[in-house]
């Protein structure tokens, strides 16, 4: 399965954006974003509107 590594930022608090990177394998890119949509959500309390998604590439290969 491929991976892809999906970019972009959440709101920690009332005016601060946190940064993320995280890698993940899934079968396309839109199922990436929704499996990172809901960790950051469920891991921080953040709603949808509050994740912003800026890229998914898929994910260069470390061996």
């Amino acid at each position: 399965m491929p991976s892809w590594a999906v970019r972009g930022s959440y709101l920690a608090r009332r005016d601060t954006w946190q940064r993320f990177t995280k890698v993940r394998e899934a079968p396309s890119a839109e199922q990436a974003k929704e499996i990172v949509y809901s960790e950051i959500g469920g891991s921080h309390r953040v709603a949808r509107q509050g994740i912003r998604i800026d890229s998914v590439e898929p994910a260069k290969e470390t061996k």
